[in-house]
């Protein structure tokens, strides 16, 4: 490789990494928390904090009445069914209003329980991951994509520039000066997941290749009777549809429908259930296969007549298509398998790492060597995106244990602390970016000890208590919590000490 080549390859992985480094740490985060996020809702949702099922429940029994009283004819309405991941019933319909709401019921008993009044992390933290809750002509959709793109250029750049890449692996000095060892971090953190964060980066584009690539499909089906993207979700993922009637209807057993499926599925149950035109004699109901049972995201469904329970359409994967909800399945994980999902959230949490410490490298690297405005942005949007994120995360949390009320309003507010916290966080770089880092690092660590204080003070299940019955999930996330106060002091102390070599080692480091 000859010498201007690398330096290219230096400069083009310097530049993509600060120009979307903070994007991209936002991303990664919130896929991290996504690989809990049901296990994170059961913290937030103190009312789901249910046994695990011990059988299939009875929809007929429990959910109909519910949702006939809830939901009336409002078309679809959606019921996702327990799991021991997911103890409660959930039940989705839009209210009169337009908004879409979610209900969770006892499997047991039936019984509604109370509004979490929160989207919890499957509602906010996941869709963040993928879209970042923009929605406008899928800015955020296009957004991420843009950020794939540029991980994979960081990655293919970051390998040519290491020329010690198997030497970096095995590289750690701690006590050096700041820069040095943040130099060290991030090439460790690198190396050490560098196939996940390929793979897992390669995998997020191909999910949304109907999104970024329009033209496979609109070329594909250029002369069907319907619109091509129309006629892609069909033969792709099965979608069916008939109007509504306007006639009215009873709907049949659900219970006869999940046990046809079971035995249509060879033994696979289902997980999700969703009634179109209920109350209406063209009533359909549409199953879909579970994904816990197996790497892909399977697009298996089954469409039955709500009036008969008659099965009137079944869809199975074609060999393309398989391969791309396999390929999904790698990057959502929605199998079941703790130490696997273990090792996701470790893996993200390395790519975390290493966006932040190169980002705090750079920062360290030219902080006396340049200066003025850019340098003050550059700083506020490292460290708010960075320190400040996670510190928006905690702010999250704890909001969901202090605030009053239950609803919609209350899971808005929850979400408005969130950005409150985390523009409060870029403001407080911007203007004071000497030590910020630092100062929110503390913030981070007062802030996790007080989440788990509060879930106690609450609900009365600290971690002993949440072991002791069971709650293997509540004490999971109050866990991570006091790991992430102990880790955030420790940053923040040893951030403190800066060396007397601290300049030569800033001037010194380099990625060769």
């Amino acid at each position: 490789m000859t010498p201007r080549w690398r330096h290219a390859m230096v400069g083009l992985h310097t530049w993509a990494g600060v120009c979307v480094g903070t994007l991209l740490f936002v991303i990664f985060w919130m896929g991290s928390l996504s690989v809990f996020d049901r296990e994170i809702d059961r913290w937030m949702m103190p009312a789901t904090r249910l046994p695990a099922p011990s059988g299939p429940p009875s929809l007929d029994a429990t959910v109909l009445p519910v949702a006939a009283r809830l939901a009336g004819g409002a078309s679809p309405w959606t019921i996702v069914l327990p799991s021991a991941r997911v103890p409660a019933i959930e039940l989705r319909y839009t209210d009169a209003q337009g908004e879409p709401v979610r209900r969770h019921i006892d499997p047991a008993s039936g019984a509604l329980l109370p509004e979490a009044g929160s989207l919890g992390a499957s509602g906010f933290f996941f869709p963040f991951h993928f879209r970042l809750h923009l929605r406008f002509a899928d800015i955020g959709y296009w957004l991420v994509g843009v950020a794939g793109m540029a991980m994979l250029v960081l990655l293919v750049s970051g390998v040519i520039v290491h020329r010690r890449i198997f030497s970096d692996f095995f590289t750690f000095r701690p006590r050096r000066a700041l820069p040095r060892a943040t130099l060290d971090v991030h090439n460790l953190s690198g190396v050490l997941a560098l196939p996940f964060h390929f793979v897992i980066t390669l995998s997020g584009l191909i999910i949304f290749f109907a999104i970024y690539f329009p033209s496979a499909y609109q070329m594909a089906y250029a002369g069907a009777a319907v619109a091509p993207r129309a006629a892609f979700d069909r033969d792709a993922f099965g979608t069916w549809q008939r109007p509504a009637s306007g006639q009215p209807g009873q709907l049949a057993s659900l219970d006869a429908m999940l046990a046809t499926a079971r035995d249509t599925w060879q033994g696979r149950e289902a997980y999700f259930v969703r009634v179109w035109h209920p109350g209406d004699a063209a009533a359909y109901v549409e199953l879909r296969r579970s994904v816990a049972e197996g790497i892909p995201m399977n697009v298996d469904r089954l469409v039955f007549d709500g009036a008969s329970g008659r099965l009137l359409h079944r869809h199975k994967a074609q060999p393309v298509m398989a391969v791309q909800r396999f390929i999904a399945g790698l990057h959502f994980i929605q199998f079941r398998h703790g130490l696997l999902r273990a090792l996701y959230f470790v893996a993200g949490l390395a790519g975390c790492v290493m966006i932040a410490s190169g980002l705090l490298f750079w920062l360290a690297a030219r902080r006396r060597r340049a200066g003025g405005v850019g340098m003050r942005l550059v700083d506020a949007l490292t460290v708010g995106g960075t320190t400040g994120t996670i510190l928006a995360t905690l702010a999250f949390l704890i909001a969901n244990r202090v605030l009053p009320g239950d609803g919609a309003a209350r899971a808005a507010l929850e979400m408005q602390v969130f950005f409150a916290v985390w523009v409060l966080g870029f403001c407080h770089a911007g203007l004071r970016p000497e030590g910020a880092w630092r100062v929110q690092s503390r913030a981070i660590g007062v802030a996790a000890a007080v989440a788990v204080v509060l879930n106690a003070l609450t609900t009365g299940m600290h971690p002993l208590a949440a072991m002791a019955g069971g709650q293997w999930a509540v004490a999971g996330v109050d866990g991570v919590l006091l790991l992430t106060a102990a880790l955030a002091w420790g940053v923040a102390r040893r951030g403190g000490r800066q060396p007397a070599s601290a300049a030569s080692a800033v001037a010194g480091a380099d990625h060769g």
